[in-house]
């Protein structure tokens, strides 16, 4: 009996966390997701699926206040390409801080439930940094 109950509690918590993901999935990708091409440091191109919103004509991404991945690589072009909607552009990119809580209203109304569960993982949305997107000409 006793070597029974000593592997309920791995079992629980690899299924808690199998559910986990799979609710992380679900709220990422059940609403529009665009793709970001940057390359890493070898010049291998890294696609990276995030949300966007549109704000006074312009698009917006959202990276975390501590960085992401994606964000440094980001950092290292002045230009970048954005698959949306199954065509591919090239963009311009700066940095808003002070649109930060206009776009976090914006993704909540987009994503809802998803942009709450998702922040709750993260540690919620404070100090967010929005990325405005320029259709390069």
């Amino acid at each position: 009996m006793k070597l029974r109950s000593i592997f309920k509690f791995p079992i629980l918590l690899v299924s808690l966390i199998i559910v986990i993901y799979l609710v992380q999935l679900i709220a990422s990708e059940r609403v529009e997701v665009v793709e970001l091409h940057t390359l890493n440091n070898e010049g291998e191109e890294i696609i990276t699926r995030l949300w966007v919103v549109d704000d006074e004509g312009y698009q917006y991404l959202r990276v975390g206040a501590d960085g992401s991945g994606w964000f440094d690589r980001l950092r290292e072009a002045e230009m970048v390409d954005i698959t949306r909607n199954g065509r591919r552009y090239s963009y311009s990119w700066t940095t808003r801080q002070s649109k930060s809580a206009q776009i976090n209203l914006l993704m909540r109304g987009k994503y809802g439930w998803g942009d709450s569960f998702i922040g709750y993982l993260t540690g919620g949305r404070d100090g967010s940094i929005p990325v405005e997107l320029r259709l390069a000409q």
